[in-house]
């Protein structure tokens, strides 16, 4: 895509959602966050449903749409108040739903399970749990992808705790952290399931120390 097709992609997705705030965050998010595209990139070809885990406003969703992606997209999020933003945004779509509900109590979908940012509120029992959930609704030859903040002694995790604390002072965030994993930590619960594993950084310009975790489920489950 070029400078100017991107430009244009971003200006129209931010059209969608109202108020002046919003539209700005909007632009902002998909102009420097690289997860969108990343992920984008991935799922292309597969046409498994997409459960995207913590969609919030339901960016990723506007993405691949506005890319071409004409797979169900089924979005979980507790806010319900962001849930019903990102049903009016992407109301003219075809095949997309957004839940207000915990999507580890999912049983009815699978898919190809997104996960973008949403570890980190969860305590090492919780977040186990919530992985083994998310690995059962991977269908044969889906994946799981996982966008997460490691944490370790680096630079960019200090950033990325300010970051988070920031997004939690204007109630962006309806919590604080409560625990950021460790790669294994995030690996084990797939790993233990006969997924393939690829971890790498995905920073892409920006100072946070942002992880991309892919999980192939097995071909036979």
């Amino acid at each position: 895509m070029s400078a100017d097709s991107r430009t244009d992609c971003i200006a129209r997705i931010a059209g969608r959602y109202e108020g002046r705030w919003l539209q700005g965050y909007v632009r902002g998010k998909l102009r420097s966050d690289p997860v969108y595209e990343a992920t984008r990139e991935l799922l292309t070809g597969s046409s498994l449903p997409v459960l995207d885990v913590g969609c919030g406003v339901g960016l990723f969703a506007c993405w691949l749409r506005e890319h071409g992606c004409e797979m169900p997209i089924h979005g979980f999020d507790l806010d319900g108040q962001k849930i019903a933003k990102a049903q009016r945004a992407t109301a003219s779509y075809k095949d997309v739903t957004f839940h207000a509900s915990d999507a580890a109590q999912e049983t009815g979908r699978r898919g190809n399970v997104v996960i973008f940012d949403v570890l980190h509120f969860f305590g090492a029992a919780p977040r186990r749990l919530l992985l083994d959930r998310m690995a059962a609704l991977v269908p044969a030859d889906g994946c799981c992808i996982i966008r997460a903040t490691v944490g370790d002694r680096s630079w960019r995790f200090a950033v990325t705790r300010v970051e988070d604390w920031l997004l939690r002072a204007i109630r962006w965030m309806p919590s604080d952290a409560v625990h950021y994993p460790t790669v294994e930590e995030v690996c084990t619960p797939f790993r233990e399931r006969g997924f393939s594993c690829e971890v790498r950084p995905l920073w892409a310009g920006t100072p946070f120390n942002s992880y991309l975790f892919v999980f192939g489920a097995p071909a036979s489950k």
